[in-house]
């Protein structure tokens, strides 16, 4: 067979085949009479395996290693291919996210669209300062809030992150809905994220939001949430004390933001009288089950709430026979000295 008819047969241009010839990919077993190329059926057959190799992404070098060298490692190459399919599928997908980014932010303009990449891709930029400075550049500008949350919930940087959340709180109640859309998210550290920034959004709807966030199955974010609603003046809707209260009490125990969580339980305790013997029980009760160093942070929580009661049971802790646990509560009843 010749080169003209290889090529009509195969779709493989004649100029690729002599490319192929004159590289030794594959060359044809003969030539005619008259010097043209002349391809037998297994020229044919490595013909097809050349171009099947290419279809999986394959330089050309790495094709002739492939059908050449006994030693070469299919598996690696496979691999390394699979690594390069998945950096070219993020790579299109950035860029539908970016496009879809500009279309519903609306840009009036080309040069508004043009700011909007340029902002977008310092945002990207693998550099943290830049990230950073296009963060608080877009707090500055008002830049929709869709664009940073996405952006925030991926970054590495926990730096960055703070002044993607700062731009994004800059934007109020706008950003909650797209925040609440993440709250389902099967990673812990995006939902943690997502109640971080949430607690620096005033308003009822971010304290609605917060209030789901309580129910998250991973105790320390669910914790969070119950940090950053203690904070506020008073959460929304018909929010029951324990419901704020077990999460932080849990924290305590875990110690996990167990100073925080401490505090947390003082300010919802200075409420009422009501709310400080709630709290006080709570924390009492898990005295009986938690593990020596767990009851030593459940009397130091003690010492955060108001009111005689808790006095009280610091004093009768005084006397527990764990010396941790007696010499914490000594010190926050006042009838000792700070523990070392």
């Amino acid at each position: 067979m010749l080169i003209g008819e290889v090529s009509q047969r195969s779709g493989v241009s004649v100029r690729m085949l002599r490319h192929y010839d004159r590289i030794g990919l594959m060359s044809p077993s003969g030539r005619t009479s008259t010097g043209y190329r002349r391809y037998e059926p297994a020229d044919l057959r490595r013909l097809f395996r050349v171009e099947s190799l290419r279809t999986l992404g394959l330089s050309l070098e790495q094709v002739g290693r492939a059908l050449d060298d006994p030693d070469f490692d299919a598996a690696r190459m496979l691999s390394e291919l699979i690594d390069r399919t998945v950096c070219r599928i993020a790579a299109e997908r950035e860029l539908l996210t970016r496009l879809r980014e500009i279309e519903s932010n609306g840009p009036h303009s080309w040069q508004e669209a043009l700011s909007a990449v340029d902002l977008l891709s310092r945002l990207r930029s693998g550099r943290s300062v830049e990230r950073q400075a296009a963060a608080l550049r877009s707090g500055i500008t008002a830049t929709a809030p869709d664009p940073l949350i996405g952006i925030y919930l991926s970054e590495p940087e926990e730096g960055v992150a703070g002044s993607l959340r700062w731009a994004i709180a800059r934007s109020g109640e706008a950003a909650v809905p797209t925040l609440v859309a993440h709250l389902s998210d099967s990673e812990t550290a995006v939902r943690r994220r997502v109640i971080h920034a949430l607690g620096e959004i005033d308003g009822p709807a971010a304290a609605d939001a917060l209030v789901e966030g309580l129910a998250d199955p991973d105790p320390a974010t669910a914790g969070l949430a119950a940090i950053l609603l203690a904070s506020r003046s008073g959460p929304s809707g018909e929010l029951s004390l324990p419901a704020i209260s077990a999460p932080l009490v849990r924290l305590v125990v875990a110690g996990q933001d167990d100073v925080e969580a401490a505090e947390a339980l003082g300010r919802l305790a200075s409420g009422s009288a009501a709310a400080t013997g709630r709290i006080t029980s709570e924390l009492v009760d898990q005295l009986a089950v938690a593990d020596p160093a767990g009851r030593s942070r459940i009397v130091q929580a003690l010492g955060e709430i108001p009111g005689e009661g808790a006095a009280a049971i610091l004093l009768e802790l005084a006397g527990d026979p764990d010396p941790e646990v007696s010499r914490v509560a000594r010190y926050l009843s006042g009838s000792d000295a700070a523990p070392s």
